[in-house]
C-alpha cells in the first residue's frame, strides 16, 4: 500500500488545529486525503483536562501533538506522556510531536514520548518564517521596528507549510518514520536583521531590527502581556536557542518530501502580495 493510498484511509487528530502549525497540518492532511479531526478547546479538547483526551483520540489512527505552551515548558513532558498513555489505551499507536531544534528544555518531552511505547516521530523545527508575519513579532515588523534578543545569530528560517507537510508525510509513512527524529529547516541562513531587511526591500519602506540583550527582553514580553513566570522561562529559552547552536541548514525537508525547502524570499513575496506588512 502506497503512502497516498494509506493516507486516504487514515483519520488524523490535530491538536492545536486553529494554531500556527496545527491549521497548516490540518490543511496538508486534508490535501493528502486524510480525515482530519480537530482537537482544540473549540471542539472540547483541552491539554489541561485529561478527561477530554479519550473522546478526541478514540477511533482515530494517529495524532499530531503540539502543546499550547512551549514543548520545553514545565509540565509539557508530563502532559505528552499522559496523552500518549491515553492514545495507547484506545488503540492509537502513531504519534508525531512538534519539537524545537537545539532546545535542551524540550528533551524531557521528547524522551517522554519515546518512553511511552507509541510509534513516535519527533519533528524538530527551526524558527518559523511565519513568526515575521503572525503573532507578536509581526506587530513589531508592521510597526517598523522589530525588537528581539537574537543579535547577529543566523537561523535557517523554515516555512510552516514545510513543517506541516513533513508531519503529514511522517504520519502516512508509517513504519518508515516511526522511531525517528527529523530536523527541518529552510534552505539558507539569515540573521534576524537580514530577514527584516529582505521584508523591507520587498515592502519598499524602512524596517528596523533592534537587537537587545536577552535579559532586557523581559520588558518587551511584559508589554505583550506575558505573565512574569512565563517570561522568565522564555528568557531562559532564548538564551539557549540564540547562542549560535542552530546556525546550520539541515536536509530534513528534502529527505522526507523529496524537494527543497521553501525559501524565505518566496515567503516574503507571498506575504507582500497578501498585504501582510501593509503598503
Amino acid at each position: 500500500m502506497g503512502e497516498k493510498t494509506r493516507a486516504k484511509d487514515m483519520t488524523l487528530v490535530v491538536t492545536g488545529a486553529s494554531g500556527r502549525t496545527g491549521s497548516r497540518v490540518a490543511r496538508a492532511a486534508a490535501a493528502a486525503g486524510m480525515t482530519v479531526r480537530a482537537a482544540s478547546r473549540a471542539t472540547g479538547f483541552d491539554w489541561a483536562d485529561r478527561t477530554t483526551w479519550e473522546g478526541a483520540l478514540r477511533g482515530a489512527d494517529a495524532a499530531y501533538l503540539v502543546h499550547p505552551a512551549d514543548v520545553g515548558a514545565p509540565g509539557t513532558a508530563e502532559a505528552v506522556a499522559g496523552l500518549a498513555e491515553t492514545a495507547l489505551g484506545v488503540g492509537m499507536r502513531r504519534l508525531v510531536l512538534l519539537s524545537a531544534r537545539g532546545e535542551d528544555q524540550a528533551l524531557p518531552t521528547e524522551e517522554a514520548l519515546r518512553a511511552s511505547g507509541a510509534d513516535w516521530t519527533v519533528v524538530r523545527s527551526a524558527w518559523f518564517a511565519q513568526n515575521f508575519s503572525e503573532g507578536p513579532l509581526a506587530e513589531g515588523v508592521r510597526g517598523g521596528e522589530l525588537v528581539f534578543p537574537a543579535g547577529e545569530v543566523a537561523e535557517p528560517f523554515v516555512d510552516v507549510r514545510d513543517v506541516a507537510e513533513v508531519v503529514v508525510a511522517a504520519v502516512a509513512g508509517g513504519e518508515r518514520y516511526a522511531g525517528r527524529t527529523v530536523s527541518v529547516t529552510g534552505p539558507r541562513l539569515l540573521t534576524w536583521g537580514e530577514a527584516v531587511g529582505e521584508i523591507a526591500g520587498a515592502v519598499g519602506r524602512p524596517l528596523v531590527y533592534r537587537a537587545v540583550p536577552v535579559d532586557a527582553y523581559r520588558q518587551a514580553l511584559a508589554g505583550f502581556g506575558v505573565p512574569d513566570g512565563e517570561a522568565g522561562f522564555l528568557v531562559e529559552l532564548f538564551a539557549t536557542l540564540l547562542d549560535g547552536r542552530n546556525a546550520r541548514v539541515e536536509d530534513g525537508v528534502r529527505r522526507v518530501l523529496g524537494r527543497e525547502a521553501r525559501d524565505f524570499g518566496a515567503f516574503v513575496a507571498e506575504g507582500v502580495g497578501a498585504g501582510v506588512w501593509g503598503a
